[in-house]
């Protein structure tokens, strides 16, 4: 079985990229098919790995300001070629499923999200700083896109989805059905201690207007309890003016010192709409509960009252209730730990191998019928 991997594009890193490095490890000798590529901006192993690149790796300052060229990425993918694969796999939250294969290859989506902000777009820009001329021209922009997206849906064999959120987001925008394999987490990297946590609720963010940090700000300005921020982005210093000197931000942290604050801290909180969400998997995988917005992925990730605590309204108050109920609640660290082992990496692996070949046998014998 000769495959094809398809990722969005390799300037920046984040969930989508441990996605791909899982999927690299399952298929070492795929090439990786992507819009552009900036290895200065990426970790070093993916020196290692055969990436292809679009048209789009000559745009002029395409690698620190992708988003600019917006109408040029389904050209991108739907100029690549892949005449000499049995299978293509795309992992995509946007374009990269419009790739064109040919009809004897099979062409499996692992969809991260419907692109959240052509099918979100109000709820996405409420909370973006855009200019007048922008907002009027991007909704017409956004229409074609929607178009060109469910074009582009049409055109996947198989769409596997990573939350049951998701899997409702492509039924619904899409019309397709999909199985759910959840995202490779790597838990074994975290642990429960053995000492109680210290008193401080932690967030692992960026500092974006969707996550929501705004809220746990809020919250907290009223609660007065003490509160941590790791991460960084454009609205870090918009935050730090709204917070109290309960409220500490450390930015960027290598990996061993994030760890150790998730195990450290009293709770996570996780008060965006994610579509899944590795950062409270891995809080749980430290034997520590989350308080998380009782939607999207962590509705499948959060046990109410076992492994956190969930909240129904994206508001302070709501949020500030949930972090008294959890205060008040006893976890068990080792029944926290065991609910995020149902993440692992390696189970993630075995899944959507096993998938991958099943959908592959079954498009063989289609064929030959």
């Amino acid at each position: 079985m000769k495959v094809a991997l398809v990722h969005e594009y390799l300037n920046q890193y984040g969930g989508a990229e441990r996605v791909l490095e899982h999927l690299h490890t399952m298929y070492p000798a795929a090439p990786v098919y992507t819009s552009m590529y900036a290895p200065d901006l990426m970790p070093p192993q993916y020196r290692q790995m055969d990436v292809r690149t679009s048209f789009m790796q000559r745009l002029p300052g395409v690698h620190h300001h992708h988003q600019s060229y917006l109408l040029a990425y389904p050209l991108a993918f739907e100029g690549f070629r892949f005449a000499e694969y049995d299978v293509v796999l795309s992992n995509s939250s946007a374009f990269c499923k419009g790739v064109i294969t040919p009809p004897e290859t099979l062409h499996v989506c692992y969809c991260l999200t419907p692109m959240r902000w052509a099918w979100a777009y109000h709820e996405y820009v409420d909370r973006e700083q855009l200019g007048r001329a922008l907002r009027r021209a991007l909704p017409i922009v956004m229409h074609y896109l929607r178009l060109w997206d469910v074009a582009a849906a049409r055109r996947v064999d198989r769409f596997v989805a990573i939350s049951r959120a998701v899997a409702a987001r492509v039924r619904k925008y899409y019309g397709r059905e999909s199985d759910v394999i959840y995202p490779p987490v790597d838990v074994e990297r975290f642990a429960p201690r053995a000492a109680p946590p210290d008193n401080f609720f932690l967030i692992v963010s960026r500092l974006v207007p969707y996550k929501r940090v705004d809220l746990a700000i809020a919250a907290f300005n009223q609660l007065g309890w003490p509160l941590k921020i790791v991460g960084d982005g454009r609205d870090r210093a918009a935050l730090e003016r709204r917070a109290k000197p309960n409220v500490e931000f450390l930015g960027h942290l290598p990996d061993d010192a994030v760890h150790d604050l998730m195990a450290r801290c009293r709770a996570f909180l996780f008060p965006g709409l994610e579509d899944f969400g590795i950062a409270p998997v891995e809080a749980q995988a430290a034997g520590r509960p989350v308080v998380a917005f009782g939607g999207g992925g962590a509705l499948d990730t959060v046990v109410d009252g076992e492994t956190g605590v969930l909240f129904r309204q994206q508001t302070p108050a709501a949020l500030a209730d949930a972090v008294r109920r959890c205060a008040d609640l006893a976890f068990d660290p080792l029944a926290v730990r065991a609910n995020a082992e149902r993440f692992g990496a390696e189970r993630f692996r075995r899944e959507l191998g096993a998938y991958v070949e099943r959908a592959w046998a079954e498009c063989r014998d289609e064929r030959a019928d």
